[in-house]
């Protein structure tokens, strides 16, 4: 039996930019399920999204959705792509085993965590403070280069890097420290900053866009603490959940958030087109 792709559409030219195009996947010409394909908003043309990869119930475990893997691979490539990146729900094992199976690696994940309304306490001696003018700065600068080189090590032009994180900071902090729904905090303990947190409190959601404690003063407990801090203001805001995004390669982040009771809702994985 033969596998195949079958566009349903004419490529389409999205207003973000992108481009996508939906197929059928057949077996035979009969269709099993489908396909949807687009390059990647924010890392530009070179790198690709599998946003969509289905097998229709009665044609599944049968290597229907492998092939059909491989052969929107085989599209991409033809669309110039280097690079293709899929989402994995965090409750779809299979999906995650063939995906490793094709090649793919784990870059991340996407994980929340449910608040029952009881804020928890901070460590003694610990306490949080919004952060200043003058220390803003100086922490905007960190935080662009370090998106700028994660961007740059997925194979994106660094002046392409540069403008995708002066364009997020321009998205999510517009108004600086005064933007609406954000707090960026200090958290210092005994006086002594030791971290920072940058909350987002958005309509279904609090978001942990960044945490970082001071280098130097890591293994601590001081993470722990800013994760803490941030379940505090999201519950004195409202909210009922917490997300955040990890790198597959901080572990130590990773360990953090599951004994915080933190659960894997996406895994991000990615691979190179040879």
């Amino acid at each position: 039996m033969t596998t195949t792709l079958r566009p349903t559409e004419p490529l389409q030219h999205n207003a973000d930019g992108t481009r996508s195009r939906r197929y059928q996947v057949c077996v035979n010409s009969r269709p099993v399920g489908g396909v949807r394909l687009a390059t990647h908003p924010e890392y530009g043309p070179a790198t690709a999204r599998v946003t969509e990869l289905y097998i229709e119930e009665p044609d599944r475990r049968r290597g229907r959705g492998t092939v059909a893997a491989l052969a929107a691979e085989e599209v991409l490539r033809g669309w110039g792509c280097k690079r293709v990146e899929v989402s994995v729900p965090g409750d779809a094992a299979g999906a995650l085993r063939l995906a490793q199976a094709l090649g793919y690696v784990l870059r991340s994940r996407n994980m929340t965590k449910q608040l029952d309304g009881t804020a928890p306490g901070l460590p003694a001696g610990t306490a949080p403070r919004p952060m200043t003018e003058a220390e803003y700065g100086p922490w905007l600068a960190h935080e662009r280069e370090e998106f700028a080189r994660d961007l740059i090590g997925r194979g994106v032009p660094a002046d392409e890097a540069y403008r995708k994180a002066d364009s997020g900071h321009a998205k999510y902090l517009p108004d600086g420290l005064a933007t609406e729904n954000t707090l960026i905090s200090v958290l210092e303990h005994e006086g002594n900053p030791v971290g920072t947190l940058w909350l987002g409190l958005w309509p279904e959601t609090a978001y942990v866009l960044d945490v970082e404690t001071e280098e130097g003063l890591r293994g601590r407990g001081h993470g722990r603490a800013l994760m803490l801090l941030a379940e505090v203001q999201a519950i004195a805001a409202g909210k009922d959940r917490i997300g955040l995004h990890v790198l597959a390669d901080n572990a130590p982040a990773e360990r953090l958030y599951e004994s915080l009771g933190y659960e894997t809702t996406a895994y991000n994985l990615g691979k190179d087109l040879l």
